[in-house]
């Protein structure tokens, strides 16, 4: 079994499994031939047709069963390494904040318990 070919810029259009015309997208026309053998538009078939394609042969499609798919598969091992690199990308944004913030609340909690102790109201005790 060989690959199909890759069409190429401009030209032909595809041709289906069985050598069939398979048409341009769009192309709702129905032609006709008329007595000298020339083909002519049947404008009355196209205006019928108008919203469909016309009916094609050859054109092979190929579907997976609903039971047939994996739909989880792989999720958890990429949950896993797609969140450490996302936090590994991140941790730089949001932890020297926070421990600047941890060091600040402490220094803050430590400064009110002392203010508030004997030994601090002897000490500043006067300055209110």
């Amino acid at each position: 079994m060989r690959p199909s070919q890759m069409l190429r810029s401009g030209g032909s259009s595809p041709i289906g499994k069985y050598g069939k015309y398979l048409g341009e997208w769009g192309n709702l026309e129905e032609y006709e031939r008329s007595e000298e053998g020339r083909l002519e538009e049947d404008y009355g078939a196209v205006m019928d047709s108008m919203g469909r394609s016309q009916p094609q042969r050859g054109v092979i499609t190929y579907a997976l069963s609903n039971n047939a798919q994996r739909p989880l598969a792989g999720t958890l091992n990429a949950a896993i390494f797609n969140t450490f690199r996302r936090f590994s990308g991140q941790v730089f944004y949001f932890a020297p904040p926070m421990i600047v913030g941890y060091f600040a609340m402490s220094w803050a909690i430590e400064r009110n318990e002392y203010l508030n102790s004997k030994a601090g109201i002897a000490e500043f005790g006067e300055d209110e």
